[in-house]
């Protein structure tokens, strides 16, 4: 991504568009003008709406603004982690960061790509406790099937071809083509 401040310096460019950065937004509160501090996204009904909200119209809709102190990362990995004898040595550690499976427990992060595969077998175990399965169970992305893409480029180039055939008034060609568009248009 190519970022880089605006002429005005609260502009942001970013693949040819202008937006506002998120520390210059305001408050979408009603009548509000403060600076926004939370944003907001909710889902209903699979429509997303986002909002901007300074501290105290957070606070009025209920969100607190502050950290929250009720959950502690490190203090859930360290549960979990007593639930049973680990597999494997849980003071080894990861041989490019020399970050320890017991450290990972203490702060919740790992320390390099080359932690998952030096400490997988802990982490499978830790990912199957908290989500009860160990591989993605959600919906997949499938890529863009490339014989539809065939089909759409086929498509516009007939389009073409009948807007030439009909601007040079060769209406046999027109309807022949027509013809031919209705029919790759029906195997859809």
């Amino acid at each position: 991504m190519n970022w880089r401040s605006g002429p005005s310096g609260c502009l942001d460019w970013w693949e040819g568009h202008w937006r506002m950065s998120e520390a210059q937004r305001e408050c979408d509160g009603r009548d509000c003008t403060n600076p926004a501090v939370v944003h907001l996204t909710q889902v209903v009904n699979d429509k997303s709406s986002t909002q901007y909200l300074c501290k105290s119209c957070a606070e009025a809709k209920g969100i607190t603004t502050e950290p929250s102190q009720e959950f502690d990362v490190s203090d859930f990995l360290a549960q979990l982690g007593d639930q049973g004898p680990p597999q494997g040595d849980p003071s080894s550690s990861c041989g490019f960061c020399d970050l320890t499976f017991d450290d990972f427990k203490k702060s919740g992060r790992l320390g390099c790509p080359h932690c998952f595969t030096s400490f997988e077998s802990n982490l499978r175990r830790l990912l199957n406790r908290i989500y009860g399965a160990t591989g993605h169970v959600g919906k997949l992305y499938l890529p863009p099937d490339p014989a539809a893409a065939d089909v759409d480029r086929r498509l516009d180039g007939l389009r073409r071809s009948l807007q030439r055939a009909i601007e040079a008034e060769d209406f046999e060609r027109a309807a022949t083509l027509r013809d031919e568009i209705r029919g790759h248009e029906g195997d859809e």
